[in-house]
């Protein structure tokens, strides 16, 4: 109850009110406190002088809120408020920590297969690995650490993991590249890598799919980049340079790609990383390019048009790269492409009735 805590008692004694007010300057970081509108407030501002200066240095403004905004960012000088500015689910899960790993374990052959470790030889001495029992049962399945044992096994040995231990928070709303677990795998270097490696992605699809409030902010922001480079697209000038624009595009698309995979692959890793990290760098940013084209009063020139054209058309062929990625190490069919499918649709619909019916209206 809220009145037996220490920092509800209504007449502290002398010796307790300078830890009070220490709590209280503590909570001021909370919702719709004062130091956290300060704090939000000057960081706008500070993006706002930047944009300025760069103007009058006659640079483009991206380069220097972009420096502002990674030296003000958490990873840097901390400027903003932890609770806004950091996702939730980073600051109560660590993945070093015996406890998050378990949940993965519980997890069984969707994360980290422990019979294909064993198998494999990569669980180590059982004293010493994960568990430190000779024996552990995983969703009904029970497995024997010690290679045949050489022991007596008692009650203290036996351990039993409950489906209770893994929160509801690793296992909701998440994608995987994997489309079929990880049964029979053992791509770790140990059983305990691997867990803490798939404890990782967890919880970078968790803060993905529920940011923090300003990475919410920032996401709205490209979506209005977004949604108003459309609005500055040039349907007649695209007939002109469709061709153009598509041909560019394509390569925009391929280049990376192959080079990003083939440099991966280079440095020892498999096909799937390099295709990753070659996929990552195929799309363009179209906000960008709008905002560079917009401040060199260069975007309804022919060159300017063929960029914003051939930068759609290349995010288009970055969608159907990342539905090829994610169904890499699963089954690839028709329903793989549907999402994309419906989204090309409704993209082509969308942008006819644009051209014909909105101006009309």
């Amino acid at each position: 109850r809220a009145q037996s805590h220490p920092e509800f008692e209504s007449s502290p004694t002398p010796a307790a009110r300078p830890r009070v007010r220490c709590r209280e300057l503590l909570a001021m970081g909370g919702a719709s406190s004062y130091y956290s509108i300060l704090s939000i407030t000057a960081f706008l501002i500070a993006i706002w002088l930047a944009s300025k200066l760069s103007r009058m240095i006659g640079i483009s403004s991206i380069v220097l809120e972009i420096t502002v905004g990674l030296l003000l960012s958490p990873q840097v000088f901390k400027f903003l408020p932890t609770e806004y500015s950091v996702c939730y689910h980073d600051t109560v899960i660590d993945c070093k920590t015996y406890h998050d790993k378990l949940l993965i374990a519980e997890m069984g052959t969707s994360h980290c297969d422990l019979q294909a470790y064993l198998d494999a030889g990569k669980y180590g001495i059982w004293q010493d690995a994960f568990f430190k029992t000779e024996t552990v049962t995983l969703h009904d399945h029970f497995y024997n650490m010690s290679d045949g044992g050489d022991g007596q096994l008692t009650g203290d040995h036996h351990r039993r993991l409950t489906a209770e231990d893994a929160l509801d928070m690793w296992s909701a709303g998440t994608r995987r590249l994997s489309g079929g677990g990880a049964e029979g795998k053992s791509d770790y270097a140990s059983y305990e890598a691997c867990l803490e490696k798939k404890c990782k992605l967890e919880l970078a699809n968790k803060c993905a799919t529920t940011p923090n409030i300003m990475t919410l902010i920032g996401h709205t922001g490209v979506a209005m980049m977004i949604f108003e480079s459309g609005m500055h697209f040039d349907f007649e000038q695209a007939k002109t340079v469709g061709g153009k624009a598509c041909a560019v595009a394509v390569l925009g698309t391929l280049l990376p790609l192959i080079a990003g995979t083939g440099v991966i692959m280079a440095f020892g890793f498999d096909f799937i990383n390099g295709f990753a990290a070659g996929t990552s760098l195929a799309p363009t940013s179209v906000g960008i390019a709008l905002r560079l084209l917009h401040e060199a009063k260069a975007l309804q020139t022919y060159f300017g048009q063929t960029i914003i054209t051939a930068a759609f058309v290349d995010d288009i062929l970055s969608l159907i790269l990342y539905n090829i990625l994610f169904s890499l190490q699963g089954g690839m069919t028709f329903m793989t492409f549907l999402p994309l499918i419906l989204g090309i649709i409704f993209m082509i619909v969308a942008a006819g009735a644009g051209a014909s019916v909105c101006p009309q209206l």
